[in-house]
């Protein structure tokens, strides 16, 4: 009974077995590139001396100070974009909002397709205005 299960039709059994490879190579084929050049083509850049801008909603922060006032930011990208990418496009902030003094996290804005790799430091202390 199984040695018939297994021999009978083999021809059959053997070309569907065919088959089934070819179609999964070409999925496999189909699939697989996309990602990879993708994965694989990315730029990086470093950008030393970038200054930190003090950011409030809800108040003036002219007179704030932050410290350090310039961060070492790194991003990636696509080599096409990050190739015409300035260091103007790229902007570190301090939000202040709530904020009387202390430290607080560095936020890095990026254009499209760009991603943040690292920032640092990552925080920064700000400095209130001295009052008279």
């Amino acid at each position: 009974m199984i040695r018939d299960w297994v021999i009978k039709d083999w021809g059959w059994k053997l070309f569907s077995l065919l088959l089934a490879v070819v179609i999964w190579l070409t999925v496999h084929g189909i699939i697989e590139p996309e990602n990879l050049p993708l994965a694989g083509r990315t730029s990086t850049l470093t950008y030393d001396n970038l200054t930190v801008l003090p950011v409030s909603s809800t108040s003036d922060v002219r007179f704030y100070r932050v410290s350090p006032a310039s961060v070492k930011v790194t991003v990636s990208g696509p080599p096409e974009v990050m190739d015409q990418l300035q260091a103007s496009q790229v902007r570190a902030e301090a939000n202040l909002t709530g904020v009387s003094g202390g430290v607080v996290p560095v936020g890095v804005i990026t254009p499209p397709n760009i991603t943040l790799v690292s920032v640092d430091p990552p925080d920064v202390a700000v400095v209130p205005p001295f009052k008279r």
